[in-house]
Parts: structure tokens; C-alpha cells; sequence
């Protein structure tokens, strides 16, 4: 997907960025990140509380494939396709997937350990 179509897509969720990663776009919410675009299709962050939405509608989580063979089933899932064309909709998942993003123990390491540095420390 180009990077333009997905920041107008997400245009109504508010600034995202984009970072190319593993041949495929990561997306951003400052520094969580909340989803990706690959393969032609988009993904968000889902946890136990979320994922029965996309699982009503049919979505599937995205499964990478190891050198070993072995599938590995990830917490990422495709979002429905009527999404593309509701960008106000897209958004509430987006913001819940934002809201699982900083629940993961790294958002939550990084969240500790910016409170323990001295204003005006840099990183």
C-alpha cells in the first residue's frame, strides 16, 4: 500500500507513522506501533478483549512462516474489508489497537523507564 493512501486511511485516527520493516510498512502511533500494511492488506494490534470484532467478521490473524517451517500466528489481524471505506470506523479500531499497543510489556518498560530520567535527559 503506498504510504499516502495509508496516512489519508488514517487521516480521521490522527497522525501515524509510517516505517518500512521486514518488507512491509509498520504503523505508528507516536511510538507504539498499532498495526502494519503488507501483502495488500492492513493489520492491527489485537489482544484477548479485541480480537472477537475482527473474528465476528471473518478476519484472520496475520501467520509468518518460519525458515523451520513452522507457522506462527501473530496478534496482528486483517481488517474487515468495509473498513477501507469508513475511515471515521477505522479509526475507533485503530484507537483500540493503540489502546492494546500500550499494554504490551515493551510500551510499558519504555513508559518506566522515560519517568525515571531527569527532564531534559535525551535518550
Amino acid at each position: 500500500m503506498a504510504p499516502d493512501y495509508l496516512l489519508d486511511l488514517f487521516a480521521q485516527f490522527g497522525p501515524v507513522r509510517i516505517r518500512r520493516m521486514f518488507g512491509m510498512q509498520g504503523l505508528f502511533a507516536g511510538e507504539r506501533m498499532i498495526g502494519f500494511a503488507g501483502d495488500d492488506a492492513l493489520y492491527l494490534k489485537t489482544d484477548e478483549a479485541t480480537r472477537g470484532a475482527f473474528e465476528a467478521e471473518g478476519c484472520e490473524a496475520f501467520v509468518y512462516r518460519k525458515a523451520s517451517g513452522e507457522e506462527i500466528a501473530m496478534s496482528y489481524y486483517r481488517i474487515p474489508d468495509r473498513l477501507y471505506d469508513d475511515p471515521e470506523e477505522l479509526a475507533e479500531w485503530a484507537r483500540k489497537a493503540e489502546a492494546v499497543a500500550a499494554q504490551t510489556p515493551t510500551a510499558k518498560r519504555k513508559q518506566r523507564a522515560a519517568l525515571k530520567r531527569p527532564a531534559g535527559a535525551s535518550r
